[in-house]
């Protein structure tokens, strides 16, 4: 590998200088790529050097713009027949954020120091979570780009860490037992349902939208979740092994479900909680339909917030309100009430679907504390000393 330095004159006379890097990939072909400044010769022949003795060195002219691999990327998504939802939350990762600062950048041309760089710039504008979901997929778009062969030798974005920010984590807050109560009663017949299913296993808005009557055993009173509802409603199979579950429900459950069959919209699909035409309910027409207004109605209510965080005011001058808990935090009752009741924690981590118990107790770890047995086991440890 040599670095030189390259004289010529243009057709107009204008005289020209660039510093050459030659060298031979680990394929044995030649290659060359010019430089303004021997600096940057330099730096390119360092690295060059080290890609081509680790086998993964890939030239310009074989690359592609990450603009480019980012659309290879969704065909992929397409073909492998992902779900609307997914596709659509990688477009929008690679539209505001990926392809709008890398769109023009050659595959080739990107180091671990940019992602690195790019990963502390995006800590202090975005979340962590956003942060560690745009690496990811910046990570995803390199490795189908060395799936497809020839457009990248190697994936920048792999290894670069997201550090975890324990003190910033706000810790998970459940409904309170009086808050699910006037909700309860708020709740119309047709609405109770619903939302006692909710409250009761822990389903995800997806799951209960995409439930059908053959997966409620009356008889054996459990649920049981084999399908999902996407937000567009949508109906496909939960997105891992861990959501396929089956959770018991209380006899107060099992009647009320009974009375709603009788008088539940008919369904083609079967479903449990259909919209009003039979077809799988949409979550933004469930929670703006339905669960917002009816905690409006049972006087859980916050201010609604603009995107400049000040709140909203009506038309009259009046301020919005809107529901105080989010749809999700159904689940989050279900499972603080059954940690209330000792379940543990297998039976926890099952019924409410997460792939590991890690999950569960980074989720719900600090619902685990028990005052009372806490102390009690202190004095046992400690009887006989003072005996």
């Amino acid at each position: 590998m040599s670095v030189r330095k390259r004289n010529w004159t243009t057709p107009n006379g204008e005289r020209k200088t660039a510093w050459q890097v030659d060298y031979r990939d680990q394929n044995g072909k030649r290659r060359s790529k010019q430089f303004r400044t021997k600096k940057e010769a330099d730096e390119y022949a360092d690295r060059a050097r080290t890609e081509v003795r680790q086998g993964v060195h890939t030239h310009d002219r074989d690359s592609i713009t990450v603009k480019d691999a980012a659309k290879l990327r969704i065909a992929a998504a397409e073909a492998e027949d992902l779900e609307r939802s997914t596709i659509k939350r990688y477009k929008e990762l690679h539209r505001l954020y990926i392809v709008a600062t890398f769109g023009g950048t050659k595959l080739s041309a990107l180091t671990k120091v940019q992602i690195e760089n790019y990963r502390d710039e995006l800590l202090r504008t975005v979340s962590r979570a956003m942060t560690l979901k745009i690496i990811r997929e910046f990570s995803a778009i390199l490795n189908n780009g060395l799936r497809i062969g020839a457009l990248v030798g190697q994936n920048v974005a792999r290894g670069v860490k997201i550090p975890d920010d324990a003190r910033g984590k706000e810790e998970i807050e459940p409904p309170s037992r009086t808050d699910l109560k006037k909700m309860i009663g708020a709740a119309s017949d047709d609405e109770r349902p619903l939302i006692l299913t909710a409250i009761l296993t822990g389903l995800r808005s997806s799951e209960l939208r995409g439930l059908r009557w053959k997966d409620v055993d009356f008889d054996a009173a459990t649920i049981s979740v084999r399908q999902r509802a996407d937000q567009w409603g949508v109906i496909g199979p939960p997105k891992s092994k861990s959501g396929r579950r089956t959770i018991p429900i209380p006899g107060e459950l099992v009647r009320e479900l009974k009375r709603w069959k009788l008088r539940s919209p008919p369904s083609a699909a079967g479903l449990a909680f259909p919209s009003s035409t039979g077809t799988p309910l949409r979550h933004n027409n469930l929670v703006r339909r339905m669960y917002n207004p009816l905690q409006l109605r049972a006087g859980l209510t916050e201010l609604k917030l603009g995107e400049d965080g000040e709140p909203i005011i009506d038309g009259k001058g009046n301020l919005v309100l809107t529901g105080r808990y989010g749809f999700h935090e159904l689940r989050h009752a279900a499972a603080s009430a059954w940690i209330a009741s000792k379940v543990d924690l297998k039976r926890l981590q099952v019924w409410i679907g997460h792939k590991s118990i890690a999950l569960t107790l980074n989720t719900y770890g600090h619902l685990l504390k028990d005052a009372e047995l806490d102390a009690q086991l202190a004095t046992d440890a400690s009887r006989d000393l003072f005996a």
